[in-house]
């Protein structure tokens, strides 16, 4: 949840690409490019310069998976029960590799050995981990219900929460299962890890943090009682999620004392990215904010009049985010 490099002070909308279905997924910037999902079905490639198409790939559902961009491919989930691996520089497929039900979470990736695999989760309750080359199977972890975040991976291990309400702690060299700890409710979104710990949201009204090597809470954050389903950023003082709650929330990393809240007029199922000192984030009111991350105010927004389910990705000073009403937008500096 954090970009590198930094926001102009005013933004201007430079582009919008129009796709044929609400756009949920989020996008990932490489190079030149921009690599997005819609529930139209297709995966688009657009320039990042001016939105232009490169290329759509159509699959068989919904894509609100967020594309993985890497060693010039793309790999992405759709509500069609596929993964997808598709060649970055023309859309043609590699290959895909099918599950028991939809998608939707963004495919991870981890090195072993000579070697790049693939995880995705799927809501046929299993995390899938495969050969990024081929597309083959290593391993199949299953669990007591959907999986419908990304999952996270650091020191061997990969970290994801499911619909079954447990944190799960995987090992990633052979899918064995190290540790789970209990959430207290299912966890929709996708976990952030930093120093050992776990950062979540989870479906009954609370957010929590997770100390890894321990299998337990380290605390808890709880505000009224709403759900929490957007992914948390995570800097070395702060974290700051969305709340259906119509709040943007910041606490204290180390303890989940509450910083700030910043009200929407709509849930914030976004996920919101810190790039400096800013924090940008899209709300179902139609509204993406940029507010300042010391103290929660707001430095701009912009009305799309849609819900903003999408992400922010923010990159080169950019930032592009999808929107319901099927657009694509892209924000910086100039006319």
């Amino acid at each position: 949840g954090v970009a590198g490099g930094s926001l102009p002070e005013r933004l201007n909308l430079l582009w919008t690409f129009k796709a044929a279905g609400p756009v949920k997924s989020s996008a990932a910037i490489v190079q030149d490019r921009v690599f997005i999902g819609s529930d139209d079905g297709n995966v688009y490639a657009l320039a990042l310069a001016d939105g232009k198409k490169i290329w759509a790939f159509k699959t068989g559902g919904a894509v609100e998976s967020s594309p993985l961009v890497l060693q010039d491919k793309v790999f992405v989930g759709s509500s069609d029960a596929f993964l997808y691996a598709l060649e970055a520089a023309t859309g043609k497929l590699a290959w895909k590799y099918e599950t028991g039900d939809k998608i939707l979470g963004a495919p991870n990736w981890v090195k072993s050995g000579e070697k790049t695999w693939v995880l995705a989760g799927s809501y046929d309750f299993k995390l899938h981990c495969l050969d990024a080359a081929t597309g083959r199977t290593n391993w199949v972890y299953e669990t007591g219900n959907y999986i419908n975040g990304s999952p996270a991976v650091a020191n061997g291990q990969t970290v994801f929460g499911g619909c079954d309400g447990l944190l799960h702690i995987i090992s990633l060299a052979d899918g064995k299962q190290l540790k789970e700890v209990e959430a207290g409710g299912y966890i929709p979104g996708s976990v952030a890890l930093a120093d050992g710990r776990a950062y979540f949201g989870q479906y009954e009204n609370e957010f929590l943090c997770v100390d890894l090597q321990a299998g337990k809470k380290a605390w808890t954050f709880h505000d009224r009682g709403f759900p929490y389903f957007s992914s948390p950023a995570v800097t070395q003082e702060m974290v700051v999620f969305g709340g259906r709650d119509k709040l943007l929330h910041c606490a204290k990393r180390a303890d989940g004392q509450p910083v700030w809240s910043f009200p929407t007029r709509g849930k914030v199922d976004s996920s919101p990215v810190i790039c400096g000192n800013k924090v940008v984030v899209g709300s179902d009111d139609g509204r993406l904010y940029v507010v300042s991350l010391d103290k929660g105010k707001e430095l701009w927004s912009y009305e799309a009049g849609q819900p903003i389910e999408s992400s922010p990705a923010v990159a080169r000073a950019k930032i592009v985010v999808g929107c319901d009403d099927g657009n694509v937008y892209c924000f910086g500096a100039g006319k």
